[in-house]
């Protein structure tokens, strides 16, 4: 009879170990949504379900649950302890509910630590590639530079495997539910250009220009003059190759400057995915200064990721976003924005919530993102590769949960008791008139 050697026989507890785990969690294997495979082969629950979860050693589960919270399970993802084959987002869809549930009971969270230190302990990670640590004053100019840049000085050949032909990292605006990515992206061009009503020779701002996409169709679609900023130098350069191919370099520019430090007047200005980087406490400095460039009766776009109601804006600089994708970002709900808005002298005319429209745009950049994997981790690393793909799949999931939402605002500065401002919606929608 053979007898088992000692490694293979704390693999087989390891592994029953394990399986208990997730069952404290998430009840019988038939019930847990995903299905599971071990380092050593064996594989428990649905066969015909939509994600596989890879344990690749048996300290997995004990890297990934501990400490709680989301940091511990995205290193234990992006440094491989933990693999996903199949739909990422159902993953979330499969754990989130449970986690969420279970580390607030202290009788089944004793029992959880219990299993959890029975497993062995991962290896010390002495190096956490690609991970942030801004320095200097919380959203000083310097700090901004430095965080914005971590995110966006990517080489931007990685961007573009995912992302539409315009480089829009923002969501795009489904008119319906089979538009294809580039089909929504332009739709979301032409929506925020109607929305602001732009005319030729307006001056347009644009507020975190990305890679100049938006200024890009203002220019060729509605004849504007544009100027747009950003951090990242990398973008600068891009967005003014984009202009000068399109021959719109007499038309519009991108300059590397803090949105802070203009002087000027515009027509019209738009922020794109740009305010979760301003932070709560800059709010009044933010939308002061949007009042300050815009003419009378110049009108202000104000696109972003909001926070639900009731959650604190503060930045959690231990978590997995923060720490890894967005360093400083900071969510604030619409309602916060909008009261600052105000108390700037701007005056809220329209709140239009995105937010499913979202959900959708991030499928499809995880779709693309994996389909052009060799593509994109030769252009960066396979850790920054599955960084994207995990908080790209998690933010999908947050958006159709309505823990986030995105929401854009027009604002006016009033100039009296006239607008200029067409009195419903449809304007939008079938275009200007005369």
């Amino acid at each position: 009879m053979a007898v088992e050697s000692p490694v293979a026989l704390r693999s087989r507890d390891a592994v029953a170990t394990s399986v208990a785990l997730i069952e404290e969690l998430l009840g019988p294997s038939t019930s847990w949504g995903v299905k599971v495979q071990f380092w050593d082969g064996t594989s428990l629950g649905a066969p015909d379900a939509p994600a596989t979860v890879l344990l690749r050693y048996p300290w997995s589960l004990r890297s990934m649950l501990w400490p709680p919270g989301d940091l511990a399970a995205g290193e234990a993802f992006i440094f491989g302890d933990v693999d996903v084959e199949g739909d990422l987002e159902a993953v979330f869809e499969a754990l989130m509910p449970a986690l969420d549930s279970q580390w607030r009971q202290p009788r089944r969270l004793g029992r959880l630590m219990r299993l959890l230190l029975r497993l062995p302990a991962a290896p010390s990670r002495t190096n956490r590639e690609g991970a942030a640590s801004p320095s200097g004053a919380l959203h000083s100019l310097r700090r901004d530079r430095e965080s914005v840049q971590h995110h966006y000085n990517v080489p931007t050949d990685f961007y573009q495997h995912w992302l539409d032909s315009r480089m829009q990292y923002s969501c795009g605006y489904f008119e319906r539910p089979d538009h294809d990515l580039e089909t929504a992206q332009e739709a979301k061009l032409e929506h925020i250009c109607r929305k602001l009503r732009l005319t030729p020779g307006d001056r347009l701002l644009d507020i975190g220009c990305g890679w100049g996409g938006l200024l890009e169709y203002a220019a060729d679609h509605f004849g504007v003059q544009g100027l747009g900023v950003t951090l990242s130098e990398p973008q600068a350069r891009e967005a003014n190759a984009r202009f000068r191919r399109a021959g719109l370099a007499d038309s519009v520019r991108a300059e590397v400057r803090d949105y802070r430090e203009l002087q000027g007047e515009f027509d019209a200005i738009t922020s794109v995915g740009m305010v979760e980087h301003v932070g709560a406490t800059n709010l009044p400095d933010y939308f002061g200064q949007a009042f300050r460039l815009l003419k009378d009766g110049g009108v202000f776009l104000n696109h972003g990721i909001t926070a639900a109601w009731g959650t604190t804006p503060s930045p959690r600089k231990g978590g997995f976003m923060h720490r890894y994708v967005f360093p400083d970002g900071e969510l604030v709900p619409i309602s916060a924005m909008l009261t600052e808005a105000e108390r700037a002298g701007l005056e809220v005319r329209d709140v239009e919530n995105l937010r499913e429209h979202y959900a959708a745009t991030l499928r499809h950049w995880v779709s693309n993102l994996r389909s052009r994997r060799d593509e994109a981790i030769d252009s960066t690393s396979e850790i920054t590769y599955r960084v994207w793909l995990l908080y790209m799949a998690g933010s999908a999931y947050n958006f159709e949960h309505g823990s986030i939402g995105v929401c854009q605002s027009l604002l006016l500065k009033p100039r009296g008791g006239h607008s200029g401002l067409p009195p419903t919606r449809a304007d939008w929608y079938v275009g200007q008139t005369s």
